[in-house]
């Protein structure tokens, strides 16, 4: 099992979400956080005044995911939020030891 962290642009959430949902992956932790990379930031303009802002919206999508399906899910998330301009994100893939279903009891995948 590994856990993927994916950071995407806000308004790509719906795309990737329908993307992991129609390969069957459909347990998906969602947060809004700030960050900045290459693009360093942004510059607005409020009231005719130009401000920048170091912090940049994203979405962080955190999934836990079986062996057999972790490329499959890394190439969905790709594909459905690449806007192939600076900022489309990043992917992380974490080795995960263990996941239980506090409910049932279950470990392992079947706590997927």
């Amino acid at each position: 099992m590994k856990l993927i962290v994916a950071i995407i642009k806000p308004h790509k959430l719906d795309d990737v979400r329908n993307g992991l949902t129609s390969i069957g992956q459909n347990g998906i932790t969602v947060s809004n956080v700030e960050g900045f990379g290459r693009q360093k930031g942004r510059t607005e303009i409020y009231r005719g005044a130009e401000y920048f802002y170091d912090w940049v919206p994203k979405v962080k999508i955190e999934l836990a995911v079986r062996d057999d399906l972790i490329e499959k899910v890394i190439q969905t998330i790709i594909d459905n939020a690449r806007t192939s301009k600076i900022g489309d994100g990043k992917i992380f893939v974490i080795n995960l030891e263990r996941a239980y279903r506090i409910r049932t009891g279950e470990d392992g995948e079947a706590a997927l």
